[in-house]
């Protein structure tokens, strides 16, 4: 018997009603996460984005997780920020590829205004190509939020990670309001928000409810949700962290499917690692939307002649790839 999914509008969320949408019969709460996605989603259609690190490594964070901490000897050579020319180039090719979204990442804890001024050129460059923009540049400082939405930015991509109570085992150099508040700071810019979280730091399944219901209690729940699966990288804290179970991570996806109904769930981080069955799972599950390319910021992804295979084996379809709208937009970019 199904759990029945109530609407954030009418009760909020807890860890404890999560965490018994997590406890229910596996293929019960798979068949009611693709109910709610057919309810609010096209059916059998996935959106292509891409991630490109636009500046890499020596961040000050302490992220347990993350290669490009400067606490944590990973062997990640620096890179500065790139040139416009440079992002401009990956972003054609993506929107070729058939990326629908091009998202920008620096490995700062916070951008120095020289440094957005970088990022607006780059953001109203990518813009101008007809794809949706994001950014990931860490923490915003009062004003810059609104200068990133007046260059055309459409998503701020800024992760909780985890839920609150977990939360301090993985970070200390950046509080958990820290991070609300920048969501904030973005919602009242007129942004949308991308933020979710990572599964298979070494949290219980109580605190990855947790963090589903941290995000579905954000008012509103954010527009995009990515949902990594953790890339264990030698040298980090994190580096032998026990695989999550795979069911265990399709039930994640299932139970963020139902607790924030119309937002894009983003299958991230973490697919090298994932069979075509499990990737499979999570479409069934409610993810609506991969990272589609050869890397992930500084971490491998899975080539893009693999995905187009397992979607062509699954019949799923690029989000907008066959509607005569698309077309319509296509042949008015070439002359970009």
């Amino acid at each position: 018997m199904f759990v029945t999914a109530v609407s954030r509008e009418t009760q909020p969320w807890n860890p404890s009603s999560v965490l018994r949408l997590f406890e229910q019969p596996f293929l019960d709460l798979l068949s009611q996460a693709q109910q709610v996605h057919r309810a609010h989603h096209p059916a059998n259609e996935v959106q292509l984005s891409t991630l490109l690190s636009i500046k890499t490594g020596a961040c000050s964070e302490d992220c347990a997780y993350c290669p490009q901490s400067r606490h944590h000897d990973t062997g990640l050579e620096e890179s500065r920020l790139a040139p416009l020319e440079t992002v401009l180039a990956a972003a054609r090719a993506a929107r070729e590829q058939g990326a629908q979204r091009f998202c920008m990442g620096a490995a700062w804890r916070s951008p120095t205004e020289r440094q957005l001024d970088d990022v607006i050129d780059m953001v109203a460059a990518v813009k101008a190509l007809g794809m949706e923009t994001c950014v990931t540049l860490g923490m915003l400082k009062a004003g810059q939020a609104e200068r990133l939405r007046n260059a055309g930015l459409d998503y701020y991509n800024h992760n909780l990670d985890t839920s609150p109570e977990f939360y301090g085992s993985i970070i200390t150099t950046r509080t958990y309001q820290d991070r609300l508040d920048t969501l904030e700071a973005v919602r009242d810019a007129g942004i949308k928000v991308c933020c979710g979280g990572i599964v298979g730091m070494g949290e219980s399944r109580r605190e990855r409810a947790g963090l589903i219901a941290q995000l579905a209690n954000l008012d509103p729940y954010p527009e995009s949700v990515p949902i990594n699966n953790l890339v264990r990288v030698a040298g980090t804290p994190l580096a032998d962290a026990p695989p999550v179970d795979e069911f265990e991570f399709v039930r994640t996806i299932a139970a963020a499917r139902i607790a924030m109904p119309r937002a894009v769930l983003r299958l991230s981080a973490g697919r090298t690692e994932m069979s075509d069955t499990m990737q499979a799972l999570c479409f069934m599950a409610g993810a609506g939307s991969i990272f589609y390319g050869d890397e992930l910021l500084t971490t491998a992804n899975p080539q893009q002649e693999k995905d187009k295979a397992l979607m062509a084996r699954l019949g799923l379809k690029v989000m907008g790839g066959d509607t005569e709208a698309a077309a319509e937009r296509e042949a008015a970019l070439v002359s970009v």
